[in-house]
Order: structure tokens, then C-alpha cells, then sequence
């Protein structure tokens, strides 16, 4: 079942950390390294958050070809690239500080492999749809990291990939209510960012230390899940000597429920069944899958 942490509306009052997790490295892929906060065994669904992943990925390691139906995924590349191709034509690069944002939809087989030397990182977001959105046309929204807007106050620099922050607006469209933001702060900034009340929130710390929530709270560090609980905003701390960085990501809960068999997530345990006769006949949105296979010729199991 869902988890029920930020899901109700609160007072004007910044939302305190409910729950904390380290992520810690696990195999994925093939060959390549996650660091899964959400989509593990202790939270298994954050609504509407399916998966948080922090991959790290060196050729020929990577993420070979494979299916997706019902949600969407956001890639938020922090160094180096990957190349992505799908059976519908679609391909490229997403490099350092680039963003892809991905409906499946339908129905997408895609790959996603290193396209650099040494090690790639960065964040996949998988977030769910609703059911009146579950099967439809796959699409694409690309942002280079050029495009990405950004603001800068008091020192703190936000890049906007989805919402609102500091004034300034992503122009990412989220079929699922999304704030998607990528905080840095420096040593002594303090940080105060509205969420609406009735969205479920959380933060994940890519680098430095924080306090989150009170000031007084014991501070965090790198490749640490915060769930928060409800309220109407973050307040967040650097009282360290070093850049402070962080995602804060909110979404209104879909409240529907949820079957999920792997790189499938719908609604009942027949509309999985009926996914997976799909895939295996190449029917009803995957048509194309019958003759596709990407450039790297490889295939992951599921």
C-alpha cells in the first residue's frame, strides 16, 4: 500500500522529516550500480513516486533494452552521458546537467547506455500516472542543461527541472502535479520553499550537509532519502563550511490503486496481465518491438 506520510494537508507550518533512509549501492542493469531510495523494500510507493534511483554506470555496463508502460520517467544526468534509443526512432544524448523527461505511456522499449568515458551518474524519478492517462501516446520532454531555468538568491542557486522556486518557472508540462527542484546552497544559507499542502514531498542529498526541517535537527549527509510530513513548505540549513546540495521533489498523490510487475505499473492485476500478453505478442503499443533491437544488441530481463 501506499505510504501515507505528507499525503494530508497541514498547517502554515514547514514540514519536519518523517522518516530517513541511506541508500545504499545495489546491482541494476547490467553491470551498472543504483543507490534505490524509493522502489525498496521499506518504501515500496511513495504516491505518485514509484522508484528514486542514483545510478552510477561505466561502458560497457548499462541499461539495455527494455520495456515500459503505464508511468514516466524523469533522467537527471549529474556527469558524463548516456545515450538513449527507443523503437520509435527516438534517440540521443543526455548529457551533465541535461534532463529527459519520458511518458511511456502506452507502451516504450527503450535503452539507455553509457555515451562517455568513465563513469556516468545521475538521478531517474519514475512517477506514476492516472488511470485516464496510463495508455497513452509516448512522448518526450528534452531540456539541455543550457535551457534549464535557474535562479540565484542569498545565496542559494536552484535549477528548476519541474514547478516553481525563487520566482522563476520550469516549462515542463507534469500530466502528474510535479515540483522538481535541484537546490545548491552555500555555508550559511537557509532556505524556505513553499509546497502545496495536499502534496506528498521529499528530499535526497547529493552532496554536503544539511539540516532539514528544524534547525535544530541532527544534520544529514550525501545519498540520504528524507520523507516529509505535512506542512505548507521546506526549511533547509547549510551550517556546514561546504556546498550543500540537494533535489526537493513534491507530487499530489494519484490515491488510485496500484499493481506494479516490474517496468509495468497499472491499476489491476488483469490490466498487468493484459500488459504483459501485450509485450510478449507485440500488440497494443508495442508493436514495434517485434524487430527492434538498439545498437548496443543487448537485452535486460525483467
Amino acid at each position: 500500500m501506499p505510504e501515507k506520510e505528507g499525503s494530508c494537508a497541514g498547517l502554515n507550518e514547514p514540514r519536519l522529516v518523517v522518516r530517513k533512509f541511506l541508500a545504499r549501492p545495489q546491482p541494476e542493469g547490467v553491470g551498472a550500480v543504483v543507490r534505490r531510495s524509493i522502489g525498496r523494500f521499506e518504501l515500496r510507493y511513495f504516491d505518485p513516486f514509484l522508484v528514486l534511483d542514483e545510478f552510477s554506470v561505466t561502458a560497457p555496463a548499462g541499461f539495455p533494452d527494455h520495456p515500459h508502460r503505464g508511468f514516466e520517467t524523469v533522467t537527471y544526468m549529474l556527469q558524463g552521458a548516456v545515450k538513449h534509443e527507443d523503437f520509435d526512432g527516438h534517440k540521443g544524448t543526455i548529457g551533465a546537467g541535461d534532463l529527459q523527461w519520458m511518458t511511456a505511456g502506452r507502451g516504450i522499449v527503450h535503452s539507455e547506455m553509457p555515451a562517455a568515458q568513465g563513469t556516468q551518474k545521475g538521478l531517474q524519478l519514475w512517477i506514476n500516472l492516472s488511470s485516464k492517462y496510463k495508455m497513452i501516446e509516448p512522448r518526450y520532454q528534452e531540456i539541455s542543461s543550457k535551457d534549464i531555468a535557474e535562479a540565484t538568491k542569498d545565496g542559494i542557486k536552484v535549477r528548476v527541472i519541474a514547478g516553481e522556486a525563487l520566482g522563476t518557472k520550469s516549462a515542463v508540462y507534469t500530466r502528474t502535479p510535479t515540483m522538481y527542484l535541484d537546490f545548491t546552497l552555500e555555508p550559511g544559507a537557509h532556505l524556505r520553499q513553499p509546497i502545496p499542502e495536499s502534496w506528498n514531498s521529499f528530499v535526497y542529498v547529493l552532496e554536503g550537509e544539511g539540516i532539514f526541517g528544524r534547525s535544530k535537527s541532527t544534520p544529514v549527509n550525501a545519498h540520504h532519502l528524507l520523507l516529509l510530513g505535512s506542512g505548507d513548505g521546506l526549511e533547509a540549513w547549510n551550517k556546514s563550511s561546504k556546498l550543500l546540495r540537494f533535489i526537493l521533489v513534491g507530487g499530489e498523490p494519484l490515491c488510485e490503486p496500484l499493481v506494479q510487475f516490474g517496468p509495468f505499473v497499472m491499476n489491476t492485476q488483469e490490466e498487468i496481465d493484459r500488459t504483459i500478453d501485450d509485450f510478449e505478442n507485440y500488440t497494443n503499443g508495442f508493436e514495434k518491438a517485434r524487430h527492434w533491437r538498439s545498437e548496443s544488441g543487448l537485452t535486460l530481463d525483467f
